[in-house]
């Protein structure tokens, strides 16, 4: 089964860190009642949730994805490129600790969750603003016990890799093109691109064999339809003012049954 670990939107989420999109006026309430949909809408497709409550002195700590990895052997606490967001992970960090061993990316290193795309064995980390070479190397000694690879894919003109490029099924990539720099680490995937009037549409939450999908990209959703691809969709306009998606909001985690 899946586990989704989220955290309730912050009082204070009007202000965030915003690097690649405009400020604009962000309606907290609207956001909680779309944050919790979204949370609705992972446990339709399986997850069982677990709802940290909001952080009132960390406006974007909703973003849980950016503050630790999980893979099916370990869980990695990332030390985010944003200072302002160093002290949100704590609480997110304990229940991954009581559910795989913890490891932790330490000083000089910054890593952003938002930054990593793991496909299989294969980890590609972003070349970001966000995440450093120093991250990068320290992610890729602690997970070679377990026999991943890591490599470093470089972005332009938004905030990490998967900003620009999400996993849709297991060849399948879905693609902003413009927002990767070198797309040649992903040769030998078959790729979806978005519609280019839909910079925005490449970030896909994937659950087995179900995505969960901004529903704002029409143009892009009818070419994952095309595609075959199952597709569940949500409305998370406000989350997307702060310069978030649909992965940033919750850790996915494979967790064993019990018979």
């Amino acid at each position: 089964m899946w586990t989704a670990i989220t955290r309730e939107v912050s009082p204070a989420l009007a202000g965030c860190e915003l690097s690649f999109v405009p400020r604009s006026p962000i309606d907290v309430v609207l956001a909680r009642s779309q944050h919790a949909a979204y949370c609705r809408a992972l446990e339709s497709l399986g997850c069982g949730v677990i709802q940290l409550p909001a952080l009132p002195d960390y406006p974007d700590s909703v973003f849980v994805e950016d503050v630790a990895l999980v893979f099916d052997e370990v869980a990695i606490a990332t030390r985010p490129g944003a200072e302002s967001r160093r002290g949100e992970g704590d609480a997110v960090h304990e229940v991954l600790g009581s559910l795989r061993p913890l490891l932790r990316i330490e000083t000089p290193g910054t890593l952003d969750g938002g930054d990593v795309l793991c496909i299989g064995k294969r980890v590609f980390v972003g070349i970001s603003a966000r995440s450093n070479e120093a991250g990068r190397a320290q992610l890729r000694e602690l997970l070679a016990p377990y026999g991943y690879t890591v490599e470093g894919v470089a972005t332009r003109e938004c905030l990490h890799l998967k900003s620009a490029v999400t996993q849709v099924a297991g060849d399948t990539l879905l693609v902003n093109p413009a927002w990767l720099a070198d797309a040649s680490p992903f040769a030998g995937y078959r790729m979806i691109e978005v519609d280019p009037e839909e910079e925005h549409a490449a970030n896909a939450v994937r659950v087995g064999d179900a995505i969960l999908y901004p529903d704002c990209f029409p143009k892009t959703l009818a070419r994952l339809h095309e595609a075959g691809i199952n597709v569940t969709t949500v409305d998370v306009s406000e989350l997307q003012k702060a310069e978030g998606a649909v992965t940033c909001c919750s850790l996915l985690l494979r967790t064993a049954t019990t018979a």
